[in-house]
């Protein structure tokens, strides 16, 4: 993910959020289907998840999205590619 030492970045954080919302959405979901919890708060606190992926899936892609409009290519230390060619290289 990222190199140690390095701080993550507001793109890193909102894709770790992602990937963490959906699979405790999934484990809500399968809690719910196979035990159906009595608790009075369990109606009220498994579709939160569900509502918490598509936000996070909103924040990565707009963040991704500043990130690569920043135009410069991610290890940009190396000069594997000329500044003009990185756009090609996809």
């Amino acid at each position: 993910m990222s190199a140690p030492g390095r701080r993550r970045t507001a793109v890193q954080w909102a894709g770790l959020l992602l990937c963490w919302s959906l699979a405790l959405a999934m484990v809500a979901a399968a809690v719910e289907a196979l035990f159906h919890p009595g608790a009075a708060w369990w109606p009220l606190a498994w579709p939160v998840p569900w509502y918490l992926t598509p936000v996070a899936a909103l924040a990565w892609g707009l963040l991704r999205l500043c990130e690569k409009a920043g135009g410069r290519p991610p290890g940009d230390e190396h000069h594997d590619l000329p500044a003009e060619d990185w756009d090609q290289a996809a």
